[in-house]
């Protein structure tokens, strides 16, 4: 690979940027493809864009050849807001899928080690914790606590990221609540119909651990863009 090329490359990488690497076949040609940081379309990019989603390299076939796609992604991250029962099942679920976890909640008797062993605990109030955090395309966030204290904040936050899953746990008529307490501080309806409320695929579940898995499975169909 050209030097410069590689120099971008890791560049991007540090960035946590979205990446692929194209090389022709062909020619071995070499490019570099940021295919969520444009508008443009073309056969190359919505390749690229498909190989990032899918989490899989691979061929394509263009007028100038076989372009093989290498991709290069972040690694996926999960901010659970909410030390809770649920939480408790969701994170190691999230883990072996492959998330970096970090569960967020500033009650020390909820957010223990004892409780969450082997998983970053931050004691911040979510707003505080975000503005290091930093989420991006490849973040899911989630709020478990039933706490507008708690939930809001990190929701005001999530939407005005680039995560891709933003779910919120509550009924039909919390989430009624909550929607009038976002439009308040001017959210429209576009921007809070990205929360996913009430929280999970409705597959019947019940207990903490049942919920955590319709979560992890509707962020999964979210992540792969699968219709929910």
């Amino acid at each position: 690979m050209d030097l410069g090329l590689l120099k971008e490359l890791q560049q991007a990488r540090k960035a946590k940027q979205q990446v692929v690497l194209a090389t022709n076949l062909s020619t071995g040609q070499e490019q570099l493809l940021y295919p969520f940081e444009t508008d443009e379309n073309s056969e190359l990019l919505t390749g690229a864009r498909n190989a990032l989603i899918s989490d899989k390299a691979g061929s394509l076939e263009t007028d100038e050849g076989p372009v093989f796609l290498n991709i290069f992604n972040p690694r996926l991250r999960l901010f659970v807001v909410g030390a809770v029962h649920i939480a408790q099942h969701l994170v190691p679920m999230a883990a072996g899928a492959g998330y970096e976890v970090t569960v967020i909640d500033p009650r020390r008797s909820f957010g223990s080690d004892f409780r969450f062993p082997d998983v970053t605990l931050d004691d911040r109030w979510p707003d505080d914790a975000f503005a290091d955090l930093q989420a991006d395309r490849r973040s899911a966030i989630v709020t478990l606590t039933h706490d507008s204290k708690l939930d809001d904040p990190a929701l005001v936050y999530a939407l005005g990221s680039d995560a891709f899953y933003i779910g919120a746990l509550g009924s039909n008529r919390t989430n009624g609540k909550r929607q009038l307490r976002l439009e308040k501080k001017g959210f429209k309806g576009e921007d809070i119909d990205r929360i996913h409320g009430p929280i999970g695929l409705d597959i019947g579940a019940k207990s903490p651990a049942e919920i955590a898995i319709s979560i992890m499975a509707q962020m999964t169909a979210v992540l792969r863009q699968k219709a929910v």
